[in-house]
Order: structure tokens, then C-alpha cells, then sequence
């Protein structure tokens, strides 16, 4: 399935339509910036020395890391540029295994529910059910992201 679409309004997108993003290896300095920008310096997550005796073996990307870059990787389809209102949250989210640095991760998104909005005329609701895996096939976020999508005639 190619990864690469066009932006994609309300109108155009259909219950069980599936998107299939590019993939990414997590690095070194996705960890750090990470870190960085949430202040999030927990050992499991910057301490090798620490890690590689925990339960995972080695350090691990935060859960909220997992979550963001599954966010990045849907607006890397390219079907929400320029027609997303806004993200209005999740219903659930899992993280059932690690990301680790060198892991490449890639997602799918499944269109789950669409339904119109008396408040508004101008969008519409979308909601999308995500998973990321890795390298192996391996599931390492799943969850169901909530979007306005812009109405076509609202342009």
C-alpha cells in the first residue's frame, strides 16, 4: 500500500478506508530531545547503565513519546494537511510493548466513525483507529484518535 496521499476533506473519506504511513527509526536524539522538551528525565527512559539491569533490558521511549510519534506519523500520510480543525483527544490508548532506539516504526489508520455536527457546518467528526508497529510486526501503540475534518463546501 503506498504512503503517500493527498489531503483528504470530511466528504472524502469512508468507514474502513485504511492509511498506511512511511516508516521512522527512533534515534538517540528522539529520546533526548524528548527529554528535553518535557522535562521527563526519568532513569528508565535516559539512564543506560540503569536500563540495561531494569526490566526491559535497555532504556525504553516514554509512553507519551510513543503517542506523539504516532500522532507525527498519521500527518505524515498527508490526508490531514491543511483539513484538520483540531484533535479532540482518545477514547483509549495501549502501549502493549517498547519503543527502543534503532526500533523502525510505521502506522496504520483506519477510518472507524464519521458523523456529521448540528453545531457545525463547516466540519465534521472523524474518528480514527491507530496502530504503530515495529520492525518485528510488533504492536507498540494502539488507540483511537478523535478530528474535526474540514467540510469540502466549506472552503
Amino acid at each position: 500500500m503506498p504512503y503517500s496521499y493527498e489531503p483528504h476533506y470530511f466528504e472524502d473519506l469512508e468507514v474502513g478506508q485504511t492509511f498506511e504511513s512511511a516508516g521512522r527509526t527512533i534515534t538517540e536524539s528522539d529520546f533526548v530531545f524528548h527529554s528535553m522538551f518535557t522535562g521527563d528525565w526519568t532513569e528508565l527512559h535516559t539512564n543506560a547503565e540503569y536500563s540495561d539491569d531494569g526490566p526491559f533490558g535497555a532504556r525504553i521511549a516514554q509512553g507519551p513519546m510513543t503517542f506523539i510519534v504516532a500522532t507525527g506519523l498519521f500527518q505524515r500520510t498527508g490526508i490531514v494537511e491543511r483539513t484538520v480543525v483540531a484533535f479532540l483527544g482518545m477514547n483509549y490508548m495501549d502501549i502493549p510493548n517498547p519503543v527502543y532506539i534503532g526500533d523502525t516504526i510505521s502506522g496504520e489508520y483506519e477510518v472507524a466513525t464519521k458523523r456529521e455536527l448540528e453545531s457545525r457546518d463547516d466540519a465534521a467528526y472523524v474518528e480514527i483507529d491507530s496502530t504503530m508497529t515495529n520492525q518485528d510486526g510488533e504492536s507498540v501503540f494502539e488507540g483511537d484518535m478523535k478530528f474535526l475534518f474540514k467540510r469540502r463546501d466549506a472552503e
